[in-house]
């Protein structure tokens, strides 16, 4: 009846109708999935946080609601976007959060021995979460770039940039999402064809690096060792998220009725998997990581028919960025990793995590959108146009 009212026709020539019939519909169902099932699950884990800390149960609810508008208004209004255009966006947000990653070594807030945030008016902002989607987006456009313009360095180009965002990331330090970006990268190098010893230099260098923090930064080094060897350090948040999963068994205490999660700290954010495991059970925990699976496999699938390099490279990197970011917080919960504080994608509290997830399967739906078929009056100039940035 609504789709009536409004007339989302196929022959109808509006940007909503265009915009309707040519969106993945199949995978904003499932983000949108993703965000109805987080609210649940930062409702019933995010009280006990708040009342440990002296604010009132729901503060921090009512604040992931708030963040929630802009996020949605994000995944929708940019999967209207050409992909053209999902590159200027791009570029521009990565010079931003460029910039704003070094103003926070210079006046960032210190939390937990890490300065990551910027202190605003209303909230705190942590830039690293917008420089993985916008980077993703601007490296698949210098590497495709590159396949065309031979003269031109933009493979260069893109190794600078990385230089320089790793290096921001690890003065702050961070070195979980200095994990994301070089995957991100790793894995467009590999999709875009290029020589099997750039990837091979590639991941000697990313295997270099994490030996160097491991000798660099001592929480780095107590967490792997920790990893390896339990007894070698305080694992309290590892011991209870795994209580958390014991106690829930298979079928869960049910919904708001866990008892692990009130001594479980970062119940809401980085441990929310923990609670869906003590609360739902089996059957919704693998049913959650079905979901991620879905959009994984739909994405790939969409991008094995796809002929545009640059859509190729940025879709994939999106996607290889969702399943890392899922699999580093689930795995974190599970001890399958070495500690790790990573926000479950759409699931977890977290204001920057939840804007950069909309603007990043925003710009995803935008790029996976289906092209019109040509019709009598369409050129086959026009057709290629549509699949170039």
């Amino acid at each position: 009846m609504l789709l009536s009212a409004v007339k989302l026709t196929r022959t109808d020539d509006s940007a909503l109708s265009k915009w309707f019939w040519t969106i993945d519909r199949s995978l904003l169902a499932a983000f949108l999935t993703l965000i109805i099932f987080g609210i649940f699950m930062v409702t019933a884990a995010s009280p006990a946080v708040a009342e440990r800390v002296g604010l009132g149960p729901y503060h921090f609810l009512i604040k992931h609601l708030m963040f929630l508008t802009p996020t949605v208004a994000c995944l929708i209004g940019l999967s209207f976007l050409s992909a053209r255009n999902v590159w200027r966006v791009s570029t521009i947000l990565l010079a931003a959060t460029i910039l704003a990653m070094g103003l926070v070594l210079v006046t960032g807030m210190e939390i937990k021995g890490a300065q990551r945030w910027l202190h605003l008016p209303f909230f705190s902002l942590q830039p690293s979460e917008f420089i993985k989607p916008s980077f993703a987006i601007v490296a698949a456009w210098l590497i495709s770039y590159q396949k065309t313009h031979e003269d031109f360095p933009a493979n260069l180009i893109c190794a600078g940039l990385f230089l320089v965002i790793v290096t921001l990331l690890m003065l702050q330090p961070d070195l979980g999402m200095t994990v994301v970006v070089t995957s991100i990268l790793a894995s467009q190098i590999f999709l875009a064809g290029l020589p099997f010893r750039y990837l091979v230099m590639f991941g000697l260098g990313a295997v270099a690096c994490l030996g160097l923090a491991y000798l660099t930064f001592g929480h780095v080094q107590s967490r792997i060792d920790r990893f390896l060897d339990p007894s070698s350090g305080d694992s309290y948040q590892i011991e209870k998220s795994l209580e958390a999963f014991r106690s829930g068994g298979i079928f869960g205490a049910g919904p708001g009725q866990g008892d692990v999660k009130l001594r479980l700290p970062d119940a809401h954010a980085d441990f929310i998997f923990s609670v869906i495991g003590e609360e739902l059970g089996l059957p919704f925990t693998f049913l959650l990581m079905g979901i991620y699976l879905f959009i994984l496999l739909r994405g790939f699938r969409v991008l094995s028919t796809c002929t545009c390099l640059f859509t190729v490279l940025a879709a994939g990197g999106l996607l290889v960025m969702l399943g890392l970011q899922t699999f580093i917080h689930m795995g974190s919960a599970l001890q399958l990793l070495p500690a790790k504080g990573m926000t479950l994608p759409f699931i977890s509290y977290g204001g920057s995590s939840l804007l950069s997830m909309g603007i990043s399967m925003g710009m995803l739906l935008a790029l996976l959108r289906r092209q019109e078929k040509s019709t009598i009056g369409s050129s086959h100039s026009s057709q290629r146009r549509e699949n170039t940035v």
